[in-house]
């Protein structure tokens, strides 16, 4: 019991697998995901300074480190299913949100449960801080995404990762975006020209709608 349950508990990130069910070159852990959700979110955060916006570092680390903590009572479920409609992605949140509360409950000393809750809370918002993580997490499908098909991998759940993620970042007004597209992107697909798929369409593709 006590906040010694809560760090054991983060032990389950390393064993969370993103994308299951799928073949993978590479496995990623909820947990190193997070951690690179964090590094993304600090050189954005940084880009958005440099253009004069104020940001919350607390809180941006806060959600960022701890964004996907849910997914140890309901494991990863991919993206375009997760957002398959408004209704599946509330019923979803709802549950995890629930199972958070509950854990809180239960096991943090009452001193400490606001603390938590805060920390826990679904990050994603309108904030600039909440665009941030949007845009860091999905930085990190279009990274593996982008990995698998380098390397060849022919599951098409690739292609439809790297190509929502990419939709999702583009519609996402932050100077930070627009730093992503005009400099990092084309760098992504530079190197895409050694990969078996072209990735240059597929990019174009997504930007494109």
């Amino acid at each position: 019991m006590g906040i010694h349950t809560y760090f054991r508990s983060l032990n389950d990130l390393e064993r969370i697998i993103r994308t299951p069910g799928k073949f993978k070159f590479e496995e990623h852990s909820v947990s190193a995901h997070s951690w690179k959700v964090v590094q993304y979110a600090k050189t954005l955060a940084d880009i958005e300074e440099q253009h004069g916006v104020t940001i919350d570092w607390k809180k941006l680390y806060e959600i960022t480190s701890s964004h996907d903590y849910g997914e140890i009572f309901i494991g990863d479920i991919k993206t375009p299913v997760k957002h398959y409609s408004l209704e599946l992605r509330s019923m979803l949140q709802q549950v995890e949100e629930g199972m958070v509360e509950h854990f809180i409950n239960e096991n943090i000393p009452e001193e400490f449960q606001p603390i938590f809750r805060r920390q826990l809370r679904e990050g994603k918002d309108n904030s600039v801080e909440g665009l941030i993580l949007e845009v860091a997490d999905k930085m990190d499908q279009v990274y593996e995404a982008f990995a698998e098909l380098q390397r060849g991998n022919t599951e098409k759940e690739f292609i439809v990762m790297y190509r929502y993620a990419l939709i999702k970042i583009k519609n996402i007004d932050l100077h930070c975006v627009h730093y992503f597209l005009e400099h990092i992107l084309p760098d992504i697909i530079e190197e895409g020209n050694r990969s078996p798929f072209d990735i240059r369409q597929i990019t174009e593709d997504a930007l494109s709608q």
